[in-house]
């Protein structure tokens, strides 16, 4: 990175951050959680049973055929009873495990959710932020952890350290979106552009949304589309964020109150610092191009290098030597990038004289 920023590629401090998964070395046979168990458990205790059933029937049969069929599920039920066994030993150890999952050939690798429906992988979710101008990679990180809400302000410091720029610029998915997240961000000087995801239906049935209802700072109060003012009746603590609750008392007798809320009054929430998601918001309203940048900027280094590491993408073992593999691949991609853009001789000019 030094050589990139002494070659003035991050004149910009522009990043786009994103994960994707790679797989590791474990086959999804040899991952265990709690529900994956369970599931295994159950199919086990129905093979015995219809086991059992079968031998019931060849019981009836007083043939020498029947018995060497009766012998053979016994044998299978033994088989069974042994995996059970198995099973219990390797429960024990997935319930002592702070996330209550174990991977017997990889013991770093956990199972992920992918986009696919109803699918997913053992493997590592691979943080990457990649400069907007010329797609270099600018930093990276391993993590197990499967979902990217806690990734935004960590990627983003450690981008703007490589680049060695006192303000910089992220866009990101909404998979980042966590308000402390932003928060930390808007308070170190970093400038991010992400949608927030919809976790109402509201719209959907016809209601009025929370964009609909307008925030006036100086009554601490929310307007809503019939002109009413919703007032802060109370304060709670709510996944650890501080959370507001207006609502006005005349929504009863509210000429359209159907389009708002079934319910007695409607209630609008606001987090106690809410205005910085106001304020990301207003940019994406000013920026909406910002999220194309986002798409063609880091799809494609991934993309990249799971064409260069193969089905099976990683070939270390445990996090450290995942890591290590990784930024192997990093830095050659990098290589690649900055060749294409210099020449191999300019290249090997300018690392000679940065």
């Amino acid at each position: 990175m030094l050589i990139c920023r002494k070659l003035e590629l991050f004149t910009d401090a522009f990043v786009a951050i994103d994960g994707s998964k790679y797989k590791a070395v474990n086959n999804r046979d040899r991952n265990f959680t709690k529900a994956k168990l369970m599931r295994r458990l159950e199919q086990i205790d129905e093979s015995i049973a219809r086991y059992f059933s079968e031998m019931e029937s060849i019981d009836r049969q007083e043939s020498e055929l029947a018995e060497n069929k009766s012998q053979r599920l016994k044998e299978k039920i033994e088989i069974l009873k042994g995996e059970i066994a198995r099973l219990k030993v390797l429960e024990v150890e997935m319930l002592a495990a702070p996330d209550q999952q174990i991977s017997l050939t990889d013991p770093d690798a956990r199972s992920m959710a992918t986009s696919g429906r109803g699918s997913g992988m053992v493997g590592y979710n691979v943080q990457a932020a990649v400069d907007t101008k010329h797609h270099i990679i600018v930093t990276h990180e391993v993590t197990n952890v499967g979902h990217d809400r806690s990734q935004l302000s960590p990627m983003a410091e450690q981008a703007r350290e490589a680049i060695g720029a006192e303000e910089l610029e992220v866009i990101a998915d909404r998979g980042y979106f966590s308000n402390e997240e932003i928060r930390a961000c808007d308070e170190a000087g970093i400038t991010t552009y992400l949608p927030k995801p919809q976790t109402s239906n509201k719209q959907t049935k016809g209601y009025f949304d929370k964009r609909d209802f307008v925030y006036k700072p100086e009554d601490d109060e929310y307007e809503c589309p019939a002109g009413e003012r919703l007032v802060n009746h109370m304060s709670s603590i709510q996944d650890g964020l501080k959370i507001y609750r207006y609502w006005a008392s005349v929504c009863g007798q509210c000429a359209i109150k159907a389009r708002c809320t079934p319910g007695k009054e409607r209630r609008v929430t606001r987090w106690e610092h809410e205005v910085v998601i106001e304020r990301l918001q207003a940019r994406l309203d000013k920026h909406p191009e910002r999220m194309r940048v986002r798409r063609q900027t880091v799809e494609h280094p991934f993309g990249t290098l799971k064409a260069w590491m193969g089905h099976t993408h990683f070939q270390m073992k445990t996090l450290k030597h995942v890591s290590t593999e990784m930024s192997l691949h990093v830095l050659a991609y990098n290589l690649k990038r900055a060749m294409s853009k210099f020449g191999v001789e300019g290249l090997m000019l300018k690392m000679q004289t940065a």
